[in-house]
């Protein structure tokens, strides 16, 4: 199976840094990637480039110290701010500036949080995810967009979520990540919702799911069960509060339960080695 028929993306290096307690260096940084690319992760998410001074450094530094065998670096950041054109947006640009062939955008899909958290209008959220995934695919990025509290919003106002997706596909966006940003969801919802947006959009979508419920791999699991291609995870299930879906739990449960080989033949038998190589990293 490649890489795309089935994504399997890490997010260690940027949403497991969130975890309490943990601060890697960017020479931690360069091996927890080469550990993930050892397991056959198709996408390694290496941090938010012009956010975070040690993001931007580990960017310049994986160009020439990063030989990845199975692995893609992604660079995380947000869709360009509103009343700002996409070319004069520094943030965009920095996303460029890291040079991965993947870049994945963070947008707003709740529309609560478009009106409160960015302060602007609903087109104009629509027009940002557009404008910035077009202007990303037209310098040759491959572009994947996080759908934040994509399940919050779809409960309160389905019909917007979806059109966060479909302009998101239209300007180019390769997935959809649905994303369970507070972790509340259960196995059923997240079933549920998956199955129904997939019959309302046209594109390949992701999952991303907290683990405050403790549901994180289950709720991951589901969503494959409905029919996403893409599972985002961290290892060891680090992450902010209660953490993420473990990466390692999920390609396991993907490759032995579901029969899906959504890694290279061997690299099941190194999970565990590199789970403690990694925790001793993160300590």
């Amino acid at each position: 199976m490649t890489d795309l028929d089935f994504h399997v993306f890490d997010t260690t290096l940027r949403d497991g840094a969130q975890r309490e307690g943990v601060s890697y260096s960017v020479a931690d940084k360069l091996a927890v990637a080469r550990l993930l690319d050892e397991i056959g992760v198709g996408f390694i998410e290496g941090g938010w480039p012009g956010a975070l001074p040690k993001d931007t450094e580990f960017f310049a530094r994986a160009r020439t110290e990063l030989k990845l065998r199975h692995a893609q670096l992604v660079a995380f950041g947000s869709t360009r701010k509103a009343g700002v054109r996409v070319e004069e947006d520094q943030q965009v640009q920095a996303l460029l500036d890291a040079g991965t062939p993947v870049i994945c955008l963070v947008a707003k899909s709740d529309v609560r949080h478009v009106r409160e958290a960015l302060r602007t209008t609903l087109e104009e959220n629509l027009a940002m995810v557009a404008d910035t995934v077009a202007f990303l695919v037209g310098h040759g990025r491959r572009v994947f967009l996080d759908c934040e509290h994509f399940f919050d919003g779809y409960a309160a106002d389905p019909d917007y979520g979806v059109r966060v997706l479909e302009a998101a596909f239209a300007a180019g966006a390769e997935v959809g990540v649905l994303c369970d940003t507070n972790g509340g969801m259960l196995p059923t919802g997240v079933g549920r919702v998956v199955a129904d947006v997939r019959a309302r959009t046209t594109g390949k979508l992701g999952i991303h799911c907290q683990d405050d419920t403790g549901c994180a791999v289950a709720n991951t699991l589901a969503a494959v069960e409905a029919g996403v291609t893409h599972v985002q995870g961290t290892a060891n299930g680090y992450g902010e509060r209660a953490g993420n879906a473990d990466t390692f739990a999920l390609i396991g449960n993907l490759v032995t339960k579901m029969g899906l080989p959504v890694v290279p033949a061997g690299c099941l038998g190194e999970l565990q080695r590199v789970s403690h190589a990694i925790a001793e990293l993160a300590n």
